[in-house]
């Protein structure tokens, strides 16, 4: 059946800012699925709050609204975009809810527009856990013996009678949110309390606990004349117990027997038929491999996290096919866009392994809870492809860029026997890395899978491994053994350790042994048919089927897996650079790990290479290309820290010289440098060690910012009040050496602003202005910015355009700089300059409809800004203001402070954009879920240096008819300015405390400010995690409370969606 004539304007919702058990696979698949949309002659209308992704690109859809995803925009924007068809499977859980909540409502009725894809009624069986339950008992699909609460009551008594342990899943939630295991009555309350809140409608299941099962997903597609095929069949290293997300997970499965693998395929293609799904679905089983018993965990009626893996490690573009599919047509009339002349209906087959490790942010959360369960932690993910399972694994581990890069961990080393068995048992982010440990130590693999009920197939693997090592210490470094450890993918660092020799001597013996890696292809059928548009990845010796691009080609540097203040904005700026590239006739070559994004979409660039950003891997890759030259501007500190090494290998670097990017992180040069230049700093030292931080910081007057040299998003950057605290951090933070300085600078108090800029060496163009809300102290990635700059006059504006120009000509910038200064009372210092793509670019492309990346790469080619046409200095305001708020998962990482600093935190963003700041703010707010209702609860408790400024917002607060809830100190500070408020106990002390009032749902928004001194002060802490796992609004900062005042105070004035086209198109 050709595709349905009825259907000509689809509205895609989108699913809104990155949070963990959310990331960039949305985008991926909703940019995918737009292009989809348009290729058969669709108008598609957009609606997505996250300004970082490629999806929000005008080029993308013909309409894109950049506005919050809450029901009432969505209904304004139906009014005035009048779409047939609404497609709410690609925006995630954001986008299935909102989809449903239309639904349900009769509004999408009333308009007479339709859900397309998946009808609201297969949603409801696969998302309301009681539906889901009586559809799999209908067609006897075995699911574990659950019962559906509402109230904590019941809830215990469900777990009572199933018997603990349970396992707790929210209805219509995401990436396990406000789940967990229950072991007992006390565990139960607290999580049945939680989840029922974070629940849309107040529902959580309560089933019986099958951890230690093994793990198995399912990818299937179906199409409106129930044709179905599975994409992809995948299992989990982890056993039931550990989300999918946090999970190593490997494909094609590979314990299954033929047996278990045909019964479980059935299965899948039972539940989808008998649910209807139209497009993709994803199936979790636990299985029990003695029984063969099994039950169906969960079914995702969209596109999700494992679609994504499963689309990048069998090539099958899931999201493509599926929106194809929405619009009627038939998976035998869908051709697969690889090979180019078979048709969708075809099932993938492949022969390599794929290894999936996520990525936790725990290094930025030092004090987080490491242990993993029901609920996702991990930020991102990494994808490797190999011949061999070790081979994938090992690849894995080298693309995390944590830690050595290998299955090895420096602190295990001084561990006990009895303590490596004793870590076996903790179900956290290292317990590969202990499993591998357990083995050198001569532990039993069969006493490991009795703890940790890893199948002894895995076990075994990784026993490969080590016995790899041995055999290398044993034999030393010869030909046979560097080809063996090379087979299975092991790195140069580590086969040096084990030969005791130097990785500059085993890369010699590789270049006179003439070892080297061959490039294989995923073509998504074994290479049955010749493939168009292949991807590659590296094995050893195995028959290699690269063509080089030769001449005219250019190596993009990707930004490996996202996480905490490396995010997708850097995936968005490869993606443009790539579609640069080759405008301007070159051939790109992009090289990245990570499934989620569009940059390892196949059809992104000319050649895509899976492999680890490691210089080893990347040279490899170069050897076999010998392009012209490498971009590194635009993959984040990822593609930055490839710069060096690859200059001193004399590999060409196209755009800002490696010397650009020394003289901005080398400290000594870029403090010369401004002397030079006449541009004032905050004054700082840089430190090598701790005698010599107490001498050069007696000049200088407390607080300080400390923070080590060479960094990316702020990490391990404290700011410091006295002498104490100072040498606290160089001894645990950070320790000082000659290698590794430290960067003392005075921590001045101001505004904070950004800007960014396109350079060609002699002029420069700025597309706008930035200015952060915060004040100065908090990171800028985590702070609420704003465009234009609201309260900034015009002569600090010119001094700040003089100052961009001087320094991109000074230093050489040929591409991107990011600038950030900070403006206290009336004069303008330098914080820092980045000569690379920073993490605004997308939202000031977005906003100025300048496209920054575009014109970077054809100045890094050698391009004139004046050739270009671009305006050269600052280009004028637009007449409409653009806000970007920050988004954080706080409530998914027990045990973390949540307080902002100088070191970065938060995981997306949104943007709110109208014709007046106000308008723009109120978007930002709602977008960022920070709005609270009216005449709600406001508990607020300040340290004592911001009480006269706190009283000041309390009285607004209490004038828009808000009651306020304080503790004792702050509350008879209100009282005695005769503000009312009624005042509570504190968490500590017993009767009516803070803790209850937040547990019984009497708070709606706590402000909060910090006690200073380093010492966590317990009081605060608590108080703030406790909103932040009840979800309850928490601030932590004056600005931001004034901001949220602000937009309270105006609600909805002349509150109005339109498409970012047309705010472009105005000027």
């Amino acid at each position: 059946m050709p595709r349905n004539k009825d259907i000509k304007k689809v509205l895609v919702i989108g699913s809104g800012p990155i949070i963990i058990g959310q990331a960039a696979e949305f985008d991926y698949a909703g940019t995918q699925a737009c292009r989809s949309l348009k290729e058969e002659g669709m108008e598609v209308v957009l609606l997505n709050s996250n300004p970082a992704t490629i999806m929000t690109d005008k080029d993308i859809a013909d309409r894109v609204y950049i506005e919050p995803l809450t029901v009432e925009v969505v209904e304004q924007l139906i009014l005035k975009e009048k779409p047939d068809s609404v497609l709410p499977t690609l925006g995630g859980q954001a986008g299935l809810n909102l989809g449903m909540e239309l639904d349900e409502s009769g509004f999408l009725a009333e308009q007479g527009v339709r859900l397309i894809g998946t009808t609201a009624e297969t949603i409801r069986k696969a998302e309301d856990r009681q539906e889901f339950k009586d559809t799999m008992e209908k067609i006897g699909e075995p699911v574990a013996p659950s019962d559906i609460v509402e109230d904590v009551k019941h809830g215990l008594e469900i777990a009572a009678e199933i018997g603990y342990p349970v396992v707790l899943r929210p209805a219509y939630t995401l990436g396990g949110t406000g789940g967990g295991i229950a072991h007992d009555r006390y565990e139960m309350e607290e999580i049945a309390n939680r989840g029922i809140k974070l629940s849309p409608i107040n529902q959580i299941l309560v089933e019986r606990s099958i951890a230690g099962w093994k793990e198995v997903e399912f990818e299937v597609m179906r199409d409106g004349a129930d044709n179905c095929i599975i994409v992809c069949a995948m299992e989990n290293i982890d056993p039931v117990g550990v989300h999918t997300g946090d999970s190593i997970v490997v494909a094609p499965t590979q314990t299954l027997t033929d047996q278990q693998y045909q019964m479980l395929r059935t299965a899948s293609l039972d539940i989808i038929r008998y649910l209807r799904i139209e497009g993709g679905c994803n199936v979790q089983y636990g299985l029990d491999t003695k029984t063969n018993q099994y039950y169906v965990i969960e079914v995702n009626p969209r596109v999700s996290r494992s679609s994504a893996l499963a689309s990048k490690a069998t090539g099958y573009p899931i999201a493509k096919v599926a929106a194809k599919i929405a619009l009627g047509m038939h998976l035998d009339e869908i051709t697969n866009a690889i090979t180019g002349n078979t048709k969708a209906c075809f099932e993938p087959s492949i022969d390599y392994v794929v290894c999936k490790f996520p990525r936790w942010p725990f290094e930025k959360f030092t004090l987080a809870d490491r242990e993993i369960g029901t609920q996702m932690k991990a930020t991102g993910e990494v994808m490797a492809l190999d011949r061999t399972l070790e081979g994938a694994l090992l690849k894995a581990l080298r693309s995390l860029e944590v830690g050595g890069g290998y299955l090895h961990l420096d602190k295990l080393d001084g561990q006990s026997l009895y303590d490596i068995r004793c870590l076996l048992r903790r179900i956290d982010n290292e317990r590969i890395f202990v499993v591998a440990e357990a083995l050198r130590r001569g532990i039993e693999p069969e006493e490991i899978n009795r703890i940790t009920r890893i199948d002894l197939f895995f076990i075994y693997k990784i026993q490969n491994i080590i016995m790899m090592e041995r055999r290398l210490m044993k034999e030393g470094l010869t030909v046979e053994s560097l080809k063996a450890a090379k087979r299975i993918q092991m790195p140069d660092e580590a086969i040096a350790h084990f030969c005791e020799v130097t990785p500059k001597e085993v890369e010699n013996f590789k270049r006179k042994a003439n070892v080297h890696p061959d490039f294989k292809m995923v073509d998504t059928c074994a290479a049955e048919f010749e493939a168009h548009t292949p991807y590659y990845y590296s094995a050893y010796g195995a028959e290699d089927e690269v063509k080089p691009q030769g001449k005219g080609s250019v190596v993009v540097f990707g930004s490996g897996p996202i996480r905490i203040g490396q995010g997708i904005e850097f995936d968005y700026c490869s993606v443009h650079a790539s579609w640069a590239l080759r405008k301007a006739g070159k051939k790109s070559i992009v090289i990245n790990n990570n499934p989620e994004t569009v940059s390892t979409d196949f059809d992104t660039s000319d050649s895509l290479y899976f492999e680890p950003l490691t210089e080893q891997d990347v040279m490899e890759i170069i050897d076999k290309e010998k392009p012209e030259g490498v971009i590194c501007q635009f993959g984040g500190q990822t593609a930055i820290n490839l710069a060096t090494p690859m200059a001193k290998r004399g590999i060409r670097i196209i755009g800002s010289s490696n010397e650009s990017i020394d003289m901005a992180e080398d400290r000594e040069r870029f403090d010369t440098l401004m002397g030079q230049l006449g541009i004032a700093r905050p004054k700082g030292c840089l430190v090598e060690s701790v005698e010599e931080a107490m001498a050069k910081t007696e000049e200088l007057d407390y607080p300080l910012i400390v923070r080590p040299s060479y960094v990316l998003g702020g990490r391990a950057m404290q700011i410091v009040y006295d002498q104490a605290e100072l040498k606290q951090y160089l001894k645990e933070a950070v320790v000082a050496s000659h290698e590794h300085p430290v960067l003392i600078d005075q921590y001045m108090v101001g505004r904070e602003v950004e800007v960014d800029a396109i350079s060609d060496g002699v002029d420069v163009c700025i597309p706008g202005i930035m200015e952060q809300i915060e004040r100065s102290g908090v990171h800028s990635g985590d702070s609420i910015a704003v465009y234009p700059p609201q309260h900034l006059s015009q002569e600090i504006i010119e001094t700040l355009t003089d100052y961009t120009g001087r320094i991109a000509r000074a230093m050489n910038v040929k591409g991107l700089v990011n600038i950030q200064f900070i403006v206290v009372n009336g004069k303008v210092y330098v914080i820092e300059v980045n000569p690379r793509a920073s993490r605004t670019v997308p939202f000031m492309s977005k906003i100025t409809g300048i496209n920054m990346v575009e014109y970077a790469t054809r100045v890094a080619l050698g391009e004139s800004l004046k050739d270009t046409g671009l305006p050269l200095g600052l280009v004028p305001d637009k007449g409409y203001v653009a806000v970007k708020a920050p988004v954080f998962s706080f409530s998914k990482l027990g045990l973390v402070e949540i307080k902002l600093g100088p070191e970065m935190k938060s995981t997306g963003e949104v943007m709110g954009i109208g014709h007046t700041y106000q308008e723009a703010l109120y978007k930002a707010v709602v977008a960022a879920h920070l709005t609270v209702p009216s005449h709600g609860n406001v508990l607020i408790t300040v340290s004592d240096r911001d009480k006269p400024e706190t009283a000041e917002l309390a009285r607004g607060f209490v004038n828009l008819g808000y009651r306020l809830i304080c503790t004792s100190g702050t509350g008879s500070y209100f009282q005695n300015l005769g503000i009312p408020v009624e005042i509570i106990k504190k968490i500590h002390e017993k009767g009516e405390n803070c803790e209850k009032y937040l547990k019984l749902g009497k708070v709606d928004m706590v402000l909060n400010t910090i006690s200073y001194g380093s010492q966590i002060e317990q009081e605060g802490y608590d108080l703030r995690r406790i909103a932040v796992e009840l979800a309850i609004p928490c601030i932590t900062s004056l600005d931001t409370a004034k901001e949220v005042l602000r937009v309270m105070a105006s609600t909805g004035d002349g509150y109005h969606v339109e498409a970012i086209q047309d705010y472009v198109k105005e000027n």
